[in-house]
């Protein structure tokens, strides 16, 4: 009985992302042996952020009112909607302090490959929400990668058939870095955005 809830526990943990079966049997393995407490305080968080969080009904973010705080906040600019891929995403532009509009949050992106389309990652509601009449621009803030690329391009033409202002987030060289170490794509993306 015990052996099946250790490889219940750890295929799991091997649900997360990056964690593969070494790491979550170390994971396992530190939990009962030198962390029961924390491995409660684990199951408890996880069990409790299930079944309380739900999606922002402005945003799409999680939260655990109807409208997040961010939609809440009297000092952001709702004339700025900046569409990110996930959560993390709006997470780390947040900590940059470099944004004060509103968010839209696809939960994904566009992945033909993967039979995910426009219609899965929420487009509908993203053209709901920027045509509210007081959503001015519309920044992409998806990812580089291929499918970041075919998201951005999909709803920036969406946007734009409805007379939206359409920007997307520069690329090109990280401040403090090397030419001779940056990848040859980046430094083509950054000559061809410079300014």
């Amino acid at each position: 009985m015990a052996e099946r809830a250790l490889e219940a526990l750890i295929d799991a943990l091997r649900r997360l992302p990056g964690v593969g079966v070494k790491s979550a049997q170390r994971m396992a393995f530190h939990l009962l042996q030198h962390d029961r407490d924390g491995a409660l305080r684990l199951a408890t968080a996880l069990g409790d952020a299930v079944h309380r969080m739900r999606h922002c009904q402005r945003c799409h973010t999680f939260t655990e009112a109807e409208v997040c705080s961010t939609c809440e906040d009297p000092r952001r600019d709702g004339r700025q909607l900046c569409v990110v891929e996930t959560p993390a995403d709006q997470a780390a532009l947040e900590r940059s302090g470099s944004y004060k509009g509103l968010y839209f949050v696809l939960m994904g992106r566009i992945s033909p490959l993967d039979g995910v389309g426009a219609a899965d990652i929420g487009a509908e509601r993203l053209l709901e929400r920027a045509g509210d009449g007081v959503v001015e621009e519309v920044i992409l803030a998806t990812g580089f990668t291929a499918e970041g690329e075919v998201t951005a391009h999909a709803l920036s033409q969406a946007l734009k058939a409805r007379g939206l202002r359409v920007t997307r987030l520069a690329r090109g060289v990280p401040a403090g870095s090397e030419l001779e170490y940056v990848d040859l794509s980046t430094i083509a993306h950054a000559m061809g955005d410079r300014r």
